[in-house]
């Protein structure tokens, strides 16, 4: 699992580097989305890598793989607004949006490991695709999880899932060989 560990974190640093400069270019301007804005993006990201898994023909010169990154992006934007509230400006410097992005991944990370060791690796014999269906219906389950207004009867919550869609999204990259 050490290989799964370090895996993890090379898929991470590009993610997080791509994040920094972007908020470097655009500062914390999400800050004032709402949690269901945030899920559509994600969704608009899985669509299209389904779309790309499924279509021979592509109009736009690009893979799969920047779109994992904007589910891994966008799944900790929204992590973030669960713990700080959606702002009515930007509200949060570089420095501190950096802590917070690195906070949730170590929590998100943790998770992974500890499920990871209880599952025994068996993401590494499942194919991208069946990853990509596991966050759009992990996506599915948060927009009726919105539509209840957060609440779920025995169900994990919001947060899990947007974890479980990182780690979903970072499985998907380690295969695709980005963090070899």
């Amino acid at each position: 699992m050490q290989d799964t560990s370090t895996q993890y974190d090379a898929v991470i640093t590009v993610c997080r580097d791509l994040f920094v400069k972007k908020m470097k270019d655009y500062g914390s301007a999400w800050r004032i989305l709402r949690l269901p804005s945030l899920t559509d993006q994600i969704f608009i990201k899985a669509q299209r890598i389904r779309s790309l898994q499924e279509n021979e023909v592509r109009k736009v010169d690009e893979g799969e793989v920047p779109e994992f990154i904007g589910i891994i992006n966008y799944s900790i934007m929204a992590l973030i607004q669960l713990e700080k509230g959606v702002a009515e400006q930007p509200d949060l410097s570089s420095e501190e949006i950096s802590v917070l992005y690195d906070k949730h991944i170590d929590i998100t990370k943790t998770l992974m490991m500890n499920k990871n060791h209880d599952y025994g690796e068996a993401w590494r014999d499942m194919r991208v695709s069946s990853l990509t269906d596991l966050i759009i219906q992990k996506l599915l389950r948060v927009k009726q999880i919105e539509d209840n207004k957060g609440k779920t009867l025995v169900s994990e919550g919001i947060d899990a899932n947007y974890q479980d869609m990182i780690n979903y999204a970072v499985f998907a990259m380690i295969h695709l060989g980005e963090a070899k």
